[in-house]
């Protein structure tokens, strides 16, 4: 009887505490949203194998993600893409498992941020290691994983505590998460690292839409450009940009993709300020972004080549606002469409 009480009091200051925690951030404005894990990634590879030669996949760093949309795609096409772009990654490893493990013949859009596409091919490299990581999680994923991804996407959709801790972010609510924004001094002597907050809702398909906040709020997007400006001023430890070896490797498997009949689209998407100019002092364009252009002899779109993807609102000068997403997105199809790049979809 003893036992069974104390099972009933444990569990009601649980619900409780569950309940008084969920408020509170509730109350802070916050709302459920989707964690990018490994899971959620591998789940959205896995429609790879499923596809048409009419269909999209998405390559590439947080730039594709956060402004390619896929509701704007699909309405323009008839097409919904597969969204595989990662965050602070090279798209060279993705790019290599969609070529060599699936047999899909359709449109792989790759995006090219410059320090990151030609950063490195090293695979202990974050740039490299991360997007591998999540290509080995896909293949070696067991029914158990499966099953617990299956199981977590209702939580995650209705519970904002449950936003577990990811990478660098600092901007979840659960405890993991918010013991690491504690910092006690400088014992290293090394540059103190900004805080890093979430500042995009992800959705169970991987679209990602920058949060209101960044436009209404220049604190907030300044802690952003913060990090940014701490990794491009040499600060995040990465080497000089291996350009001969990223090339080759994006090259080869380019190749393999054409031969088997697929199509291929670079697309350099805006940048601004700070950031703008740092990207063009490390790979100038005409050393790196053009020279992969007449290599690959692809179709390639960099936003500095047409005037109506100019002075787009970049509230942290890398990434562009929900508002300015869409319309991008619609500009580049527009763009494309004219060029004669989508001949195998249907443009509603």
């Amino acid at each position: 009887m003893k036992l069974k009480n104390s099972f009933l009091i444990a569990l009601i200051l649980s619900i409780l505490s569950l309940t008084g925690w969920e408020m509170y951030w509730r109350s802070k404005g916050k709302v459920p949203t989707v964690q990018d894990d490994n899971a959620i990634w591998a789940t959205t590879r896995a429609k790879v194998n499923n596809l048409t030669n009419e269909d999209f996949v998405f390559t590439g760093s947080s730039r594709v993600h956060f402004d390619l949309q896929l509701d704007q795609w699909e309405a323009y096409t008839g097409k919904r893409p597969i969204q595989l772009a990662m965050g602070g990654a090279s798209p060279l490893p993705i790019f290599r498992d969609v070529v060599r493990n699936t047999n899909f013949t359709g449109t792989i859009v790759v995006g090219v941020t410059p320090p990151l596409f030609f950063s490195t091919t090293f695979p202990q490299a974050p740039p490299i290691s991360g997007p591998q990581e999540k290509v080995d999680y896909y293949k070696d994923r067991t029914y158990a994983q499966r099953f617990n991804h299956w199981l977590s996407m209702p939580l995650q959709h209705n519970f904002v505590f449950v936003h577990s801790y990811e990478d660098m972010i600092a901007g979840n609510f659960d405890l993991r998460s918010l013991l690491e924004t504690i910092t006690i001094g400088n014992r290293t002597g090394n540059p103190k690292i900004p805080p890093f907050y979430e500042f995009g809702e992800f959705s169970e398909e991987r679209n990602v839409r920058m949060l209101e906040r960044m436009t209404k709020d220049p604190d907030f997007a300044k802690t952003v450009i913060d990090i940014w400006m701490f990794c491009l001023k040499g600060n995040a430890g990465m080497p000089p940009p291996d350009k001969e070896s990223t090339m080759a490797f994006f090259m080869e498997d380019a190749e393999i993709f054409k031969k088997r009949g697929g199509k291929i689209i670079l697309l350099r998407a805006p940048s601004s300020n700070e950031f703008r100019a740092i990207e063009a002092k490390i790979t100038p364009r005409t050393n790196f972004w053009d020279e992969l252009v007449i290599s690959s002899e692809l179709p390639a779109y960099h936003f500095e080549d047409y005037k109506q993807l100019q002075g787009l609102n970049l509230p942290e000068w890398s990434h562009l606002s929900a508002e300015a997403a869409d319309f991008y997105t619609l500009e580049i199809l527009k763009i494309l469409e004219n060029d004669g790049i989508l001949t195998n979809q249907k443009i509603n």
